[in-house]
């Protein structure tokens, strides 16, 4: 195991809380307890952006390295909210300088952590390594995987909840529209895209199946 991941493990699963994924345009939150959910969200998320980045590193050429140390570290300071990128790539050059990282290449995974924040950009980015954890951050939020977090999230603040509240409460898609359009890598861009489908499609057919509209009176002619 690598220092990185370590360090993130450690961070994401000796915590009493872990942070929910948004699930709105103004970014929903929540602080769920270990306790009550065998599911660790935010684990589970930086684990996927370790997948994402790296498949999108390998097919755009940068440097891996830089890539997946930016991807473990991401949200390691996640508790500190808004400020959670600026934060993270502070603590990311304080500890890879005491690993055996490539020196010259800490400051690169600084700078791709501290660009990572927000849902969706009004201007591209420009640092290669920035760009790819932005996007596999934001695809990882897409998605039938999307679906899995947030229904976790919903799940675990054990309040009376329905199949059909959550088809009600299912995310509005205003800002995932934003996102995939605020994508840098057409790869992306184009997983994204699929991705909408795939989630928008999810709730359809949850919906049909709830209502019964599947069950067709036709099938006795």
């Amino acid at each position: 195991m690598s220092a990185m991941q370590n360090a993130a493990e450690t961070e994401m699963t000796e915590h009493d809380t872990v942070s929910g994924p948004d699930s709105s345009a103004a970014g929903m939150s929540a602080a769920i307890s270990r306790k009550s959910l065998g599911y660790n969200y935010r684990w589970e998320h930086v684990t996927s952006v370790v997948t994402l980045a790296l498949k999108l590193a390998h097919i755009l050429k940068a440097d891996e390295e830089v890539v997946e140390a930016a991807a473990w570290l991401h949200d390691i300071t996640k508790e500190d909210g808004e400020e959670h990128a600026n934060t993270g790539a502070e603590f990311a050059g304080d500890f890879l300088v005491e690993t055996d990282f490539p020196q010259e290449k800490i400051e690169q995974v600084a700078q791709a952590i501290a660009d990572h924040k927000g849902l969706w950009r009004e201007s591209p980015l420009t640092n290669l390594s920035s760009m790819i954890l932005w996007d596999a951050d934001k695809l990882s939020k897409l998605g039938l995987t999307a679906v899995i977090h947030w229904t976790s999230m919903l799940l675990a603040r054990q309040e009376p909840l329905t199949a059909a509240g959550l088809v009600e409460l299912k995310q509005n898609l205003d800002w995932q529209q934003k996102t995939v359009k605020s994508l840098h890598a057409r790869p992306a861009q184009d997983a994204a895209k699929q991705r909408l489908i795939a989630y928008e499609l999810f709730w359809t057919n949850l919906e049909i199946e709830l209502s019964g509209a599947d069950i067709l009176s036709k099938s006795l002619d």
